[in-house]
């Protein structure tokens, strides 16, 4: 048998095992591991974050309200409801506060006279400080706040307080931003039958928009050690005539980043089919 008849015979034998053989998709389910064992906690305390960029939107007090209510449904750990720290606060009087920053002054700017930690707002809901000028901090500002984050014994006691959770704590900057460059967009051209055609173009063009760039930090409420952070950073760029609040932005933002940090808490799966042959 010649070379040329082998190849035929196997072809043949193929296609008979083939139009005999039926195939079915079957679900598949593949687990993936959590970034961060949580299997000891019963509760998770958002505490609050060191917010710098656009004064537009309190972002401290939107970034803690927005993750409680996702863990509320996406996680297991029951959700504390307490008042935001303002850490920026706390981080001074604590003395967490790196070179070239002045000290805050005053009994009210850090904790009551009980020791109990500061939150954003007063017992009238009114921000700490009023009347005074409003400044932001830049993302090179927070850094010298973030030594906060490795005052052991602060964080330990703060867990005492709420029967040692989890902590969700870190910065989040927030700001506008704006970029020119090349941008693809489509045209519509119609030739001399009246005909639509659409084509791609690029042009010139001033944006606007926001960048959120946020970093969690989820801190061991029973010993005050640091167990996992993450850093993200996102932007949007919208047309300058493109008119959008901050705050709608922001959450749009926040909205790409929810996956993530709801996937360092809960287990996941990635979920898809395999062909099977019968």
């Amino acid at each position: 048998m010649t070379a040329f008849q082998k190849t035929t015979v196997s072809a043949l034998f193929l296609l008979g095992v083939s139009a005999c053989t039926n195939s079915y998709e079957v679900p598949i389910e593949t687990p993936l591991q959590p970034k961060l064992e949580i299997a000891r906690f019963q509760r998770i305390l958002v505490a609050g974050f060191l917010a710098g960029g656009t004064s537009e939107v309190d972002t401290n007090l939107e970034t803690a309200r927005l993750l409680r209510s996702q863990l509320r449904n996406e996680s297991r750990l029951d959700v504390i409801d307490a008042e935001v720290l303002d850490l920026l606060a706390i981080a001074e009087l604590e003395g967490d506060v790196l070179a070239d920053q002045d000290a805050a002054s005053g009994d009210g700017l850090g904790r009551t006279t009980s020791g109990a930690p500061l939150s954003a707002q007063d017992d009238n809901g009114q921000d700490d400080v009023e009347g005074e000028e409003d400044e932001t901090l830049s993302e090179e500002e927070l850094e010298a706040y973030e030594s906060i984050f490795a005052n052991v014994s602060y964080w330990r006691q703060l867990g005492e307080e709420h029967q040692s959770p989890l902590i969700v704590t870190g910065t989040v900057y927030f700001t506008s931003h704006q970029r020119s460059g090349m941008v693809a967009r489509e045209r519509e051209i119609y030739d001399d039958f009246g005909r639509r055609r659409v084509v791609p173009m690029r042009a010139y063009r001033d944006r606007k928009g926001f960048v959120l760039s946020p970093k969690f930090i989820f801190i061991d409420g029973g010993t005050g050690v640091t167990l996992h952070t993450e850093r993200h950073r996102e932007e949007v760029l919208y047309d300058v005539s493109h008119n959008s609040p901050a705050l709608s932005s922001y959450f749009e933002l926040m909205d790409r980043l929810l996956p993530s940090f709801l996937g360092a808490l809960a287990d996941q799966s990635i979920r898809g089919t395999r062909t099977m042959l019968r």
